[in-house]
């Protein structure tokens, strides 16, 4: 049974497929099994947003696949861990946890880069391509940390 993480942004097509993908690329697919969500609804079933798409593409990376999805309490019970983009979607999905042990698998993302000050990963979507590109940078240099973390973790 693999390790599950889940990424999760406001509306799942900026910030949390790059983290999934990010994320994806540096664990075993064996042994761990990643995807994202996105607080609201605004774009289910949607393709991530075309910035997105072509910052992922620059550094190798194919997330067109995805489809947007809004989080929901069963997530809680479906994976291990929750890594959310910025304190808005954190206390978001902390309002869906039933029991401290849901809330104890949400973490905001930026904690592996800066420990304990909770930065929020900037939202991209209003803004230039020069903003998904330091997503992407802040999201690599996290999920290079968190991955050394989650092998060291689950041998």
């Amino acid at each position: 049974m693999p390790v599950k993480i889940l990424m999760v942004c406001l509306g799942n097509i900026c910030r949390s497929p790059l983290a999934e993908s990010l994320l994806a690329s540096k664990l075993p697919k064996d042994t761990f099994f990643v995807d994202s969500a996105g607080t609201g609804n605004y774009h289910i079933g949607k393709q991530p947003d075309q910035r997105s798409v072509f910052t992922a593409q620059k550094h190798g990376l194919d997330i067109s696949y995805q489809k947007a999805r809004q989080f929901t309490p069963k997530d809680f019970e479906d994976f291990d861990y929750i890594y959310v983009m910025d304190n808005t979607n954190y206390d978001d999905v902390i309002e869906l946890a039933k029991n401290e042990e849901q809330k104890n698998k949400v973490q905001l993302i930026l904690n592996e880069l800066f420990p304990g000050d909770n930065v929020d990963v900037p939202d991209p979507y209003y803004g230039l391509q020069n903003g998904f590109d330091l997503v992407y940078e802040m999201l690599d240099e996290a999920c290079d940390i968190l991955s050394n973390k989650l092998m060291e973790k689950h041998r």
